[in-house]
C-alpha cells in the first residue's frame, strides 16, 4: 500500500463507497474491544428495553470506522491531524453503513475531507477528517548500515 501525492488528492476528488454490513457480531465486538459494556451495544432485550428496536454500534466505533475510511485511501504515511464527528441516526445491527467521501479543502498542505457514513434510517455520522500526506515533523526511522 502506498500513500498519495500531493498531485492525487485534489479539491474535489471523491473517495471511493466503503459498505460495511452491521452485523450483531461487528457491533458487540467492536463495543466489547473499545470498552464499552452499555448493554444498547451487546443485549437486545437491554436495548429494546431503552426504546430502540435493536443493538447499535457506539461512538468509538463510529470514529475508527470515519478513520480506516480515509485512511485506507490517502494511505499509511499520512498523519491524521482532526477528526470530527456528529452523531445522527442509530446504526442497527442487519443494517449497512455506507461511506463517501470528497476533498473540501486544501490549505498549507493540510487537506479536509468530509464523510458522510449512511444507514436505511438516513446519515449515521457527518465528519470532516483533516490530514497531511507527509509530516515533516515526523521523525522517520534510520536505515541501519
Amino acid at each position: 500500500m502506498r500513500t498519495l501525492t500531493e498531485g492525487q488528492a485534489e479539491l474535489g476528488s471523491v473517495l471511493p463507497e466503503l459498505s460495511i454490513d452491521l452485523t450483531p457480531t461487528l457491533i458487540v465486538s467492536t463495543a466489547l474491544a473499545t470498552m464499552d459494556f452499555t448493554p444498547v451495544h451487546h443485549d437486545v432485550e437491554g436495548a429494546r428495553a431503552q426504546g430502540s428496536k435493536d443493538i447499535f454500534l457506539n461512538i468509538l466505533t463510529t470514529m475508527g470506522l470515519v478513520e480506516r475510511y480515509v485512511t485506507d485511501w490517502i494511505g499509511p504515511e499520512a498523519v491524521i491531524k482532526r477528526i470530527n464527528v456528529k452523531l445522527g441516526v442509530p446504526a442497527y445491527a442487519g443494517d449497512r453503513l455506507s461511506f463517501t467521501g470528497t476533498v473540501v479543502d486544501i490549505e498549507d498542505g493540510e487537506y479536509t475531507v468530509e464523510v458522510r457514513g449512511k444507514v436505511s434510517l438516513g446519515d449515521h455520522a457527518t465528519a470532516t477528517v483533516a490530514f497531511r500526506l507527509h509530516d515533516s515533523g515526523t521523525a522517520r526511522p534510520r536505515e541501519r548500515a
